[in-house]
């Protein structure tokens, strides 16, 4: 039985995150031979984080931002997340992303956010980019999605792109079968775009949603760019979809700059 409300801000524990933060950062970061760069561009009060999508549900890369922004800057920098549902719904991972502040994305949850000063995380490319197949795990790959944009200009905050290297190669996804999802309607049922054919360790060769795997211990570089601040905000601005078009153009191409950049220094740093 699920013991948190997904469409709630007030799950998040203080106390849990400081104590999480203690024990797992370490490890963590050893383990991954994490680096995040750029804390500094973070700024006060409200913004959108944009993140790049990887690694199943696991994605190692989220708590390794989370919890470096959190050991700077305390609650006030460490963002509420946006997450599929389906996701949230998950025993163990209901009660872990509640506690850490994930919520069930929807504008009204969004809103509730911001009007409260708040910082939220969103990863535009969701399913579809998070089971990219393994030839383009260095790229973003946000499938036109244009949502994020539209939600920054509705509420007139910054984007801030938070880019990571590495962490979709965990695990292997040989390929994602977009066409198979839709005829399984799992687009329907379970809001999936794809349907993974995964390789990963213990379970070997795995079709379908990714389950728990223990990850390879692969390198994270990470990197929080410039805020963006767009020149035009409000209900106008969301409704011209050629603005909305060119701002998200923009976002996408300096977080993909700044991959291939991370992706080149961790073929360096692996040598």
């Amino acid at each position: 039985m699920l013991s948190y409300d997904i469409d709630s801000v007030e799950n998040r524990d203080p106390v849990f995150l400081d104590r999480l933060e203690r024990a797992a950062k370490k490890p963590l970061w050893r383990y991954f031979k994490a680096q995040v760069n750029g804390l500094e561009r973070i700024p006060k009060g409200s913004c959108l984080y944009v993140g790049n999508h990887s690694s199943g549900l696991i994605t190692p890369d989220s708590y390794i931002f989370f919890g470096a922004a959190y050991e700077k800057f305390g609650l006030e920098g460490m963002p509420f997340g946006l997450a599929h549902e389906v996701v949230l719904r998950l025993p163990g991972f209901h009660q872990l992303f509640s506690k850490l502040g994930v919520i069930r994305a929807s504008k009204e949850n969004a809103a509730k956010v911001f009007a409260a000063g708040g910082k939220i995380m969103v990863y535009p490319g969701g399913d579809v980019e998070n089971m990219r197949p393994w030839r383009d795990r260095n790229r973003i790959v946000f499938a036109n999605r244009r949502g994020y944009v539209r939600l920054a200009l509705e509420h007139n905050v910054p984007i801030v792109p938070v880019v990571a290297a590495g962490a979709h190669e965990t695990f292997m996804v040989l390929a994602n079968f977009p066409k198979l999802a839709k005829t399984l309607r799992l687009d329907k049922i379970f809001r999936l775009k794809v349907a993974p054919l995964t390789l990963s360790i213990p379970w070997g060769l795995t079709f379908g949603v990714l389950p728990f795997y223990i990850p390879y211990p692969t390198r994270i570089l990470m990197e929080v760019l410039e805020p963006i601040h767009f020149d035009r905000s409000g209900p106008e601005a969301v409704a011209d979809e050629a603005y909305v078009k060119a701002c998200a153009k923009e976002v996408e191409k300096q977080m993909q700059r700044a991959l291939t950049q991370l992706a080149a220094e961790r073929e360096r740093l692996n040598k």
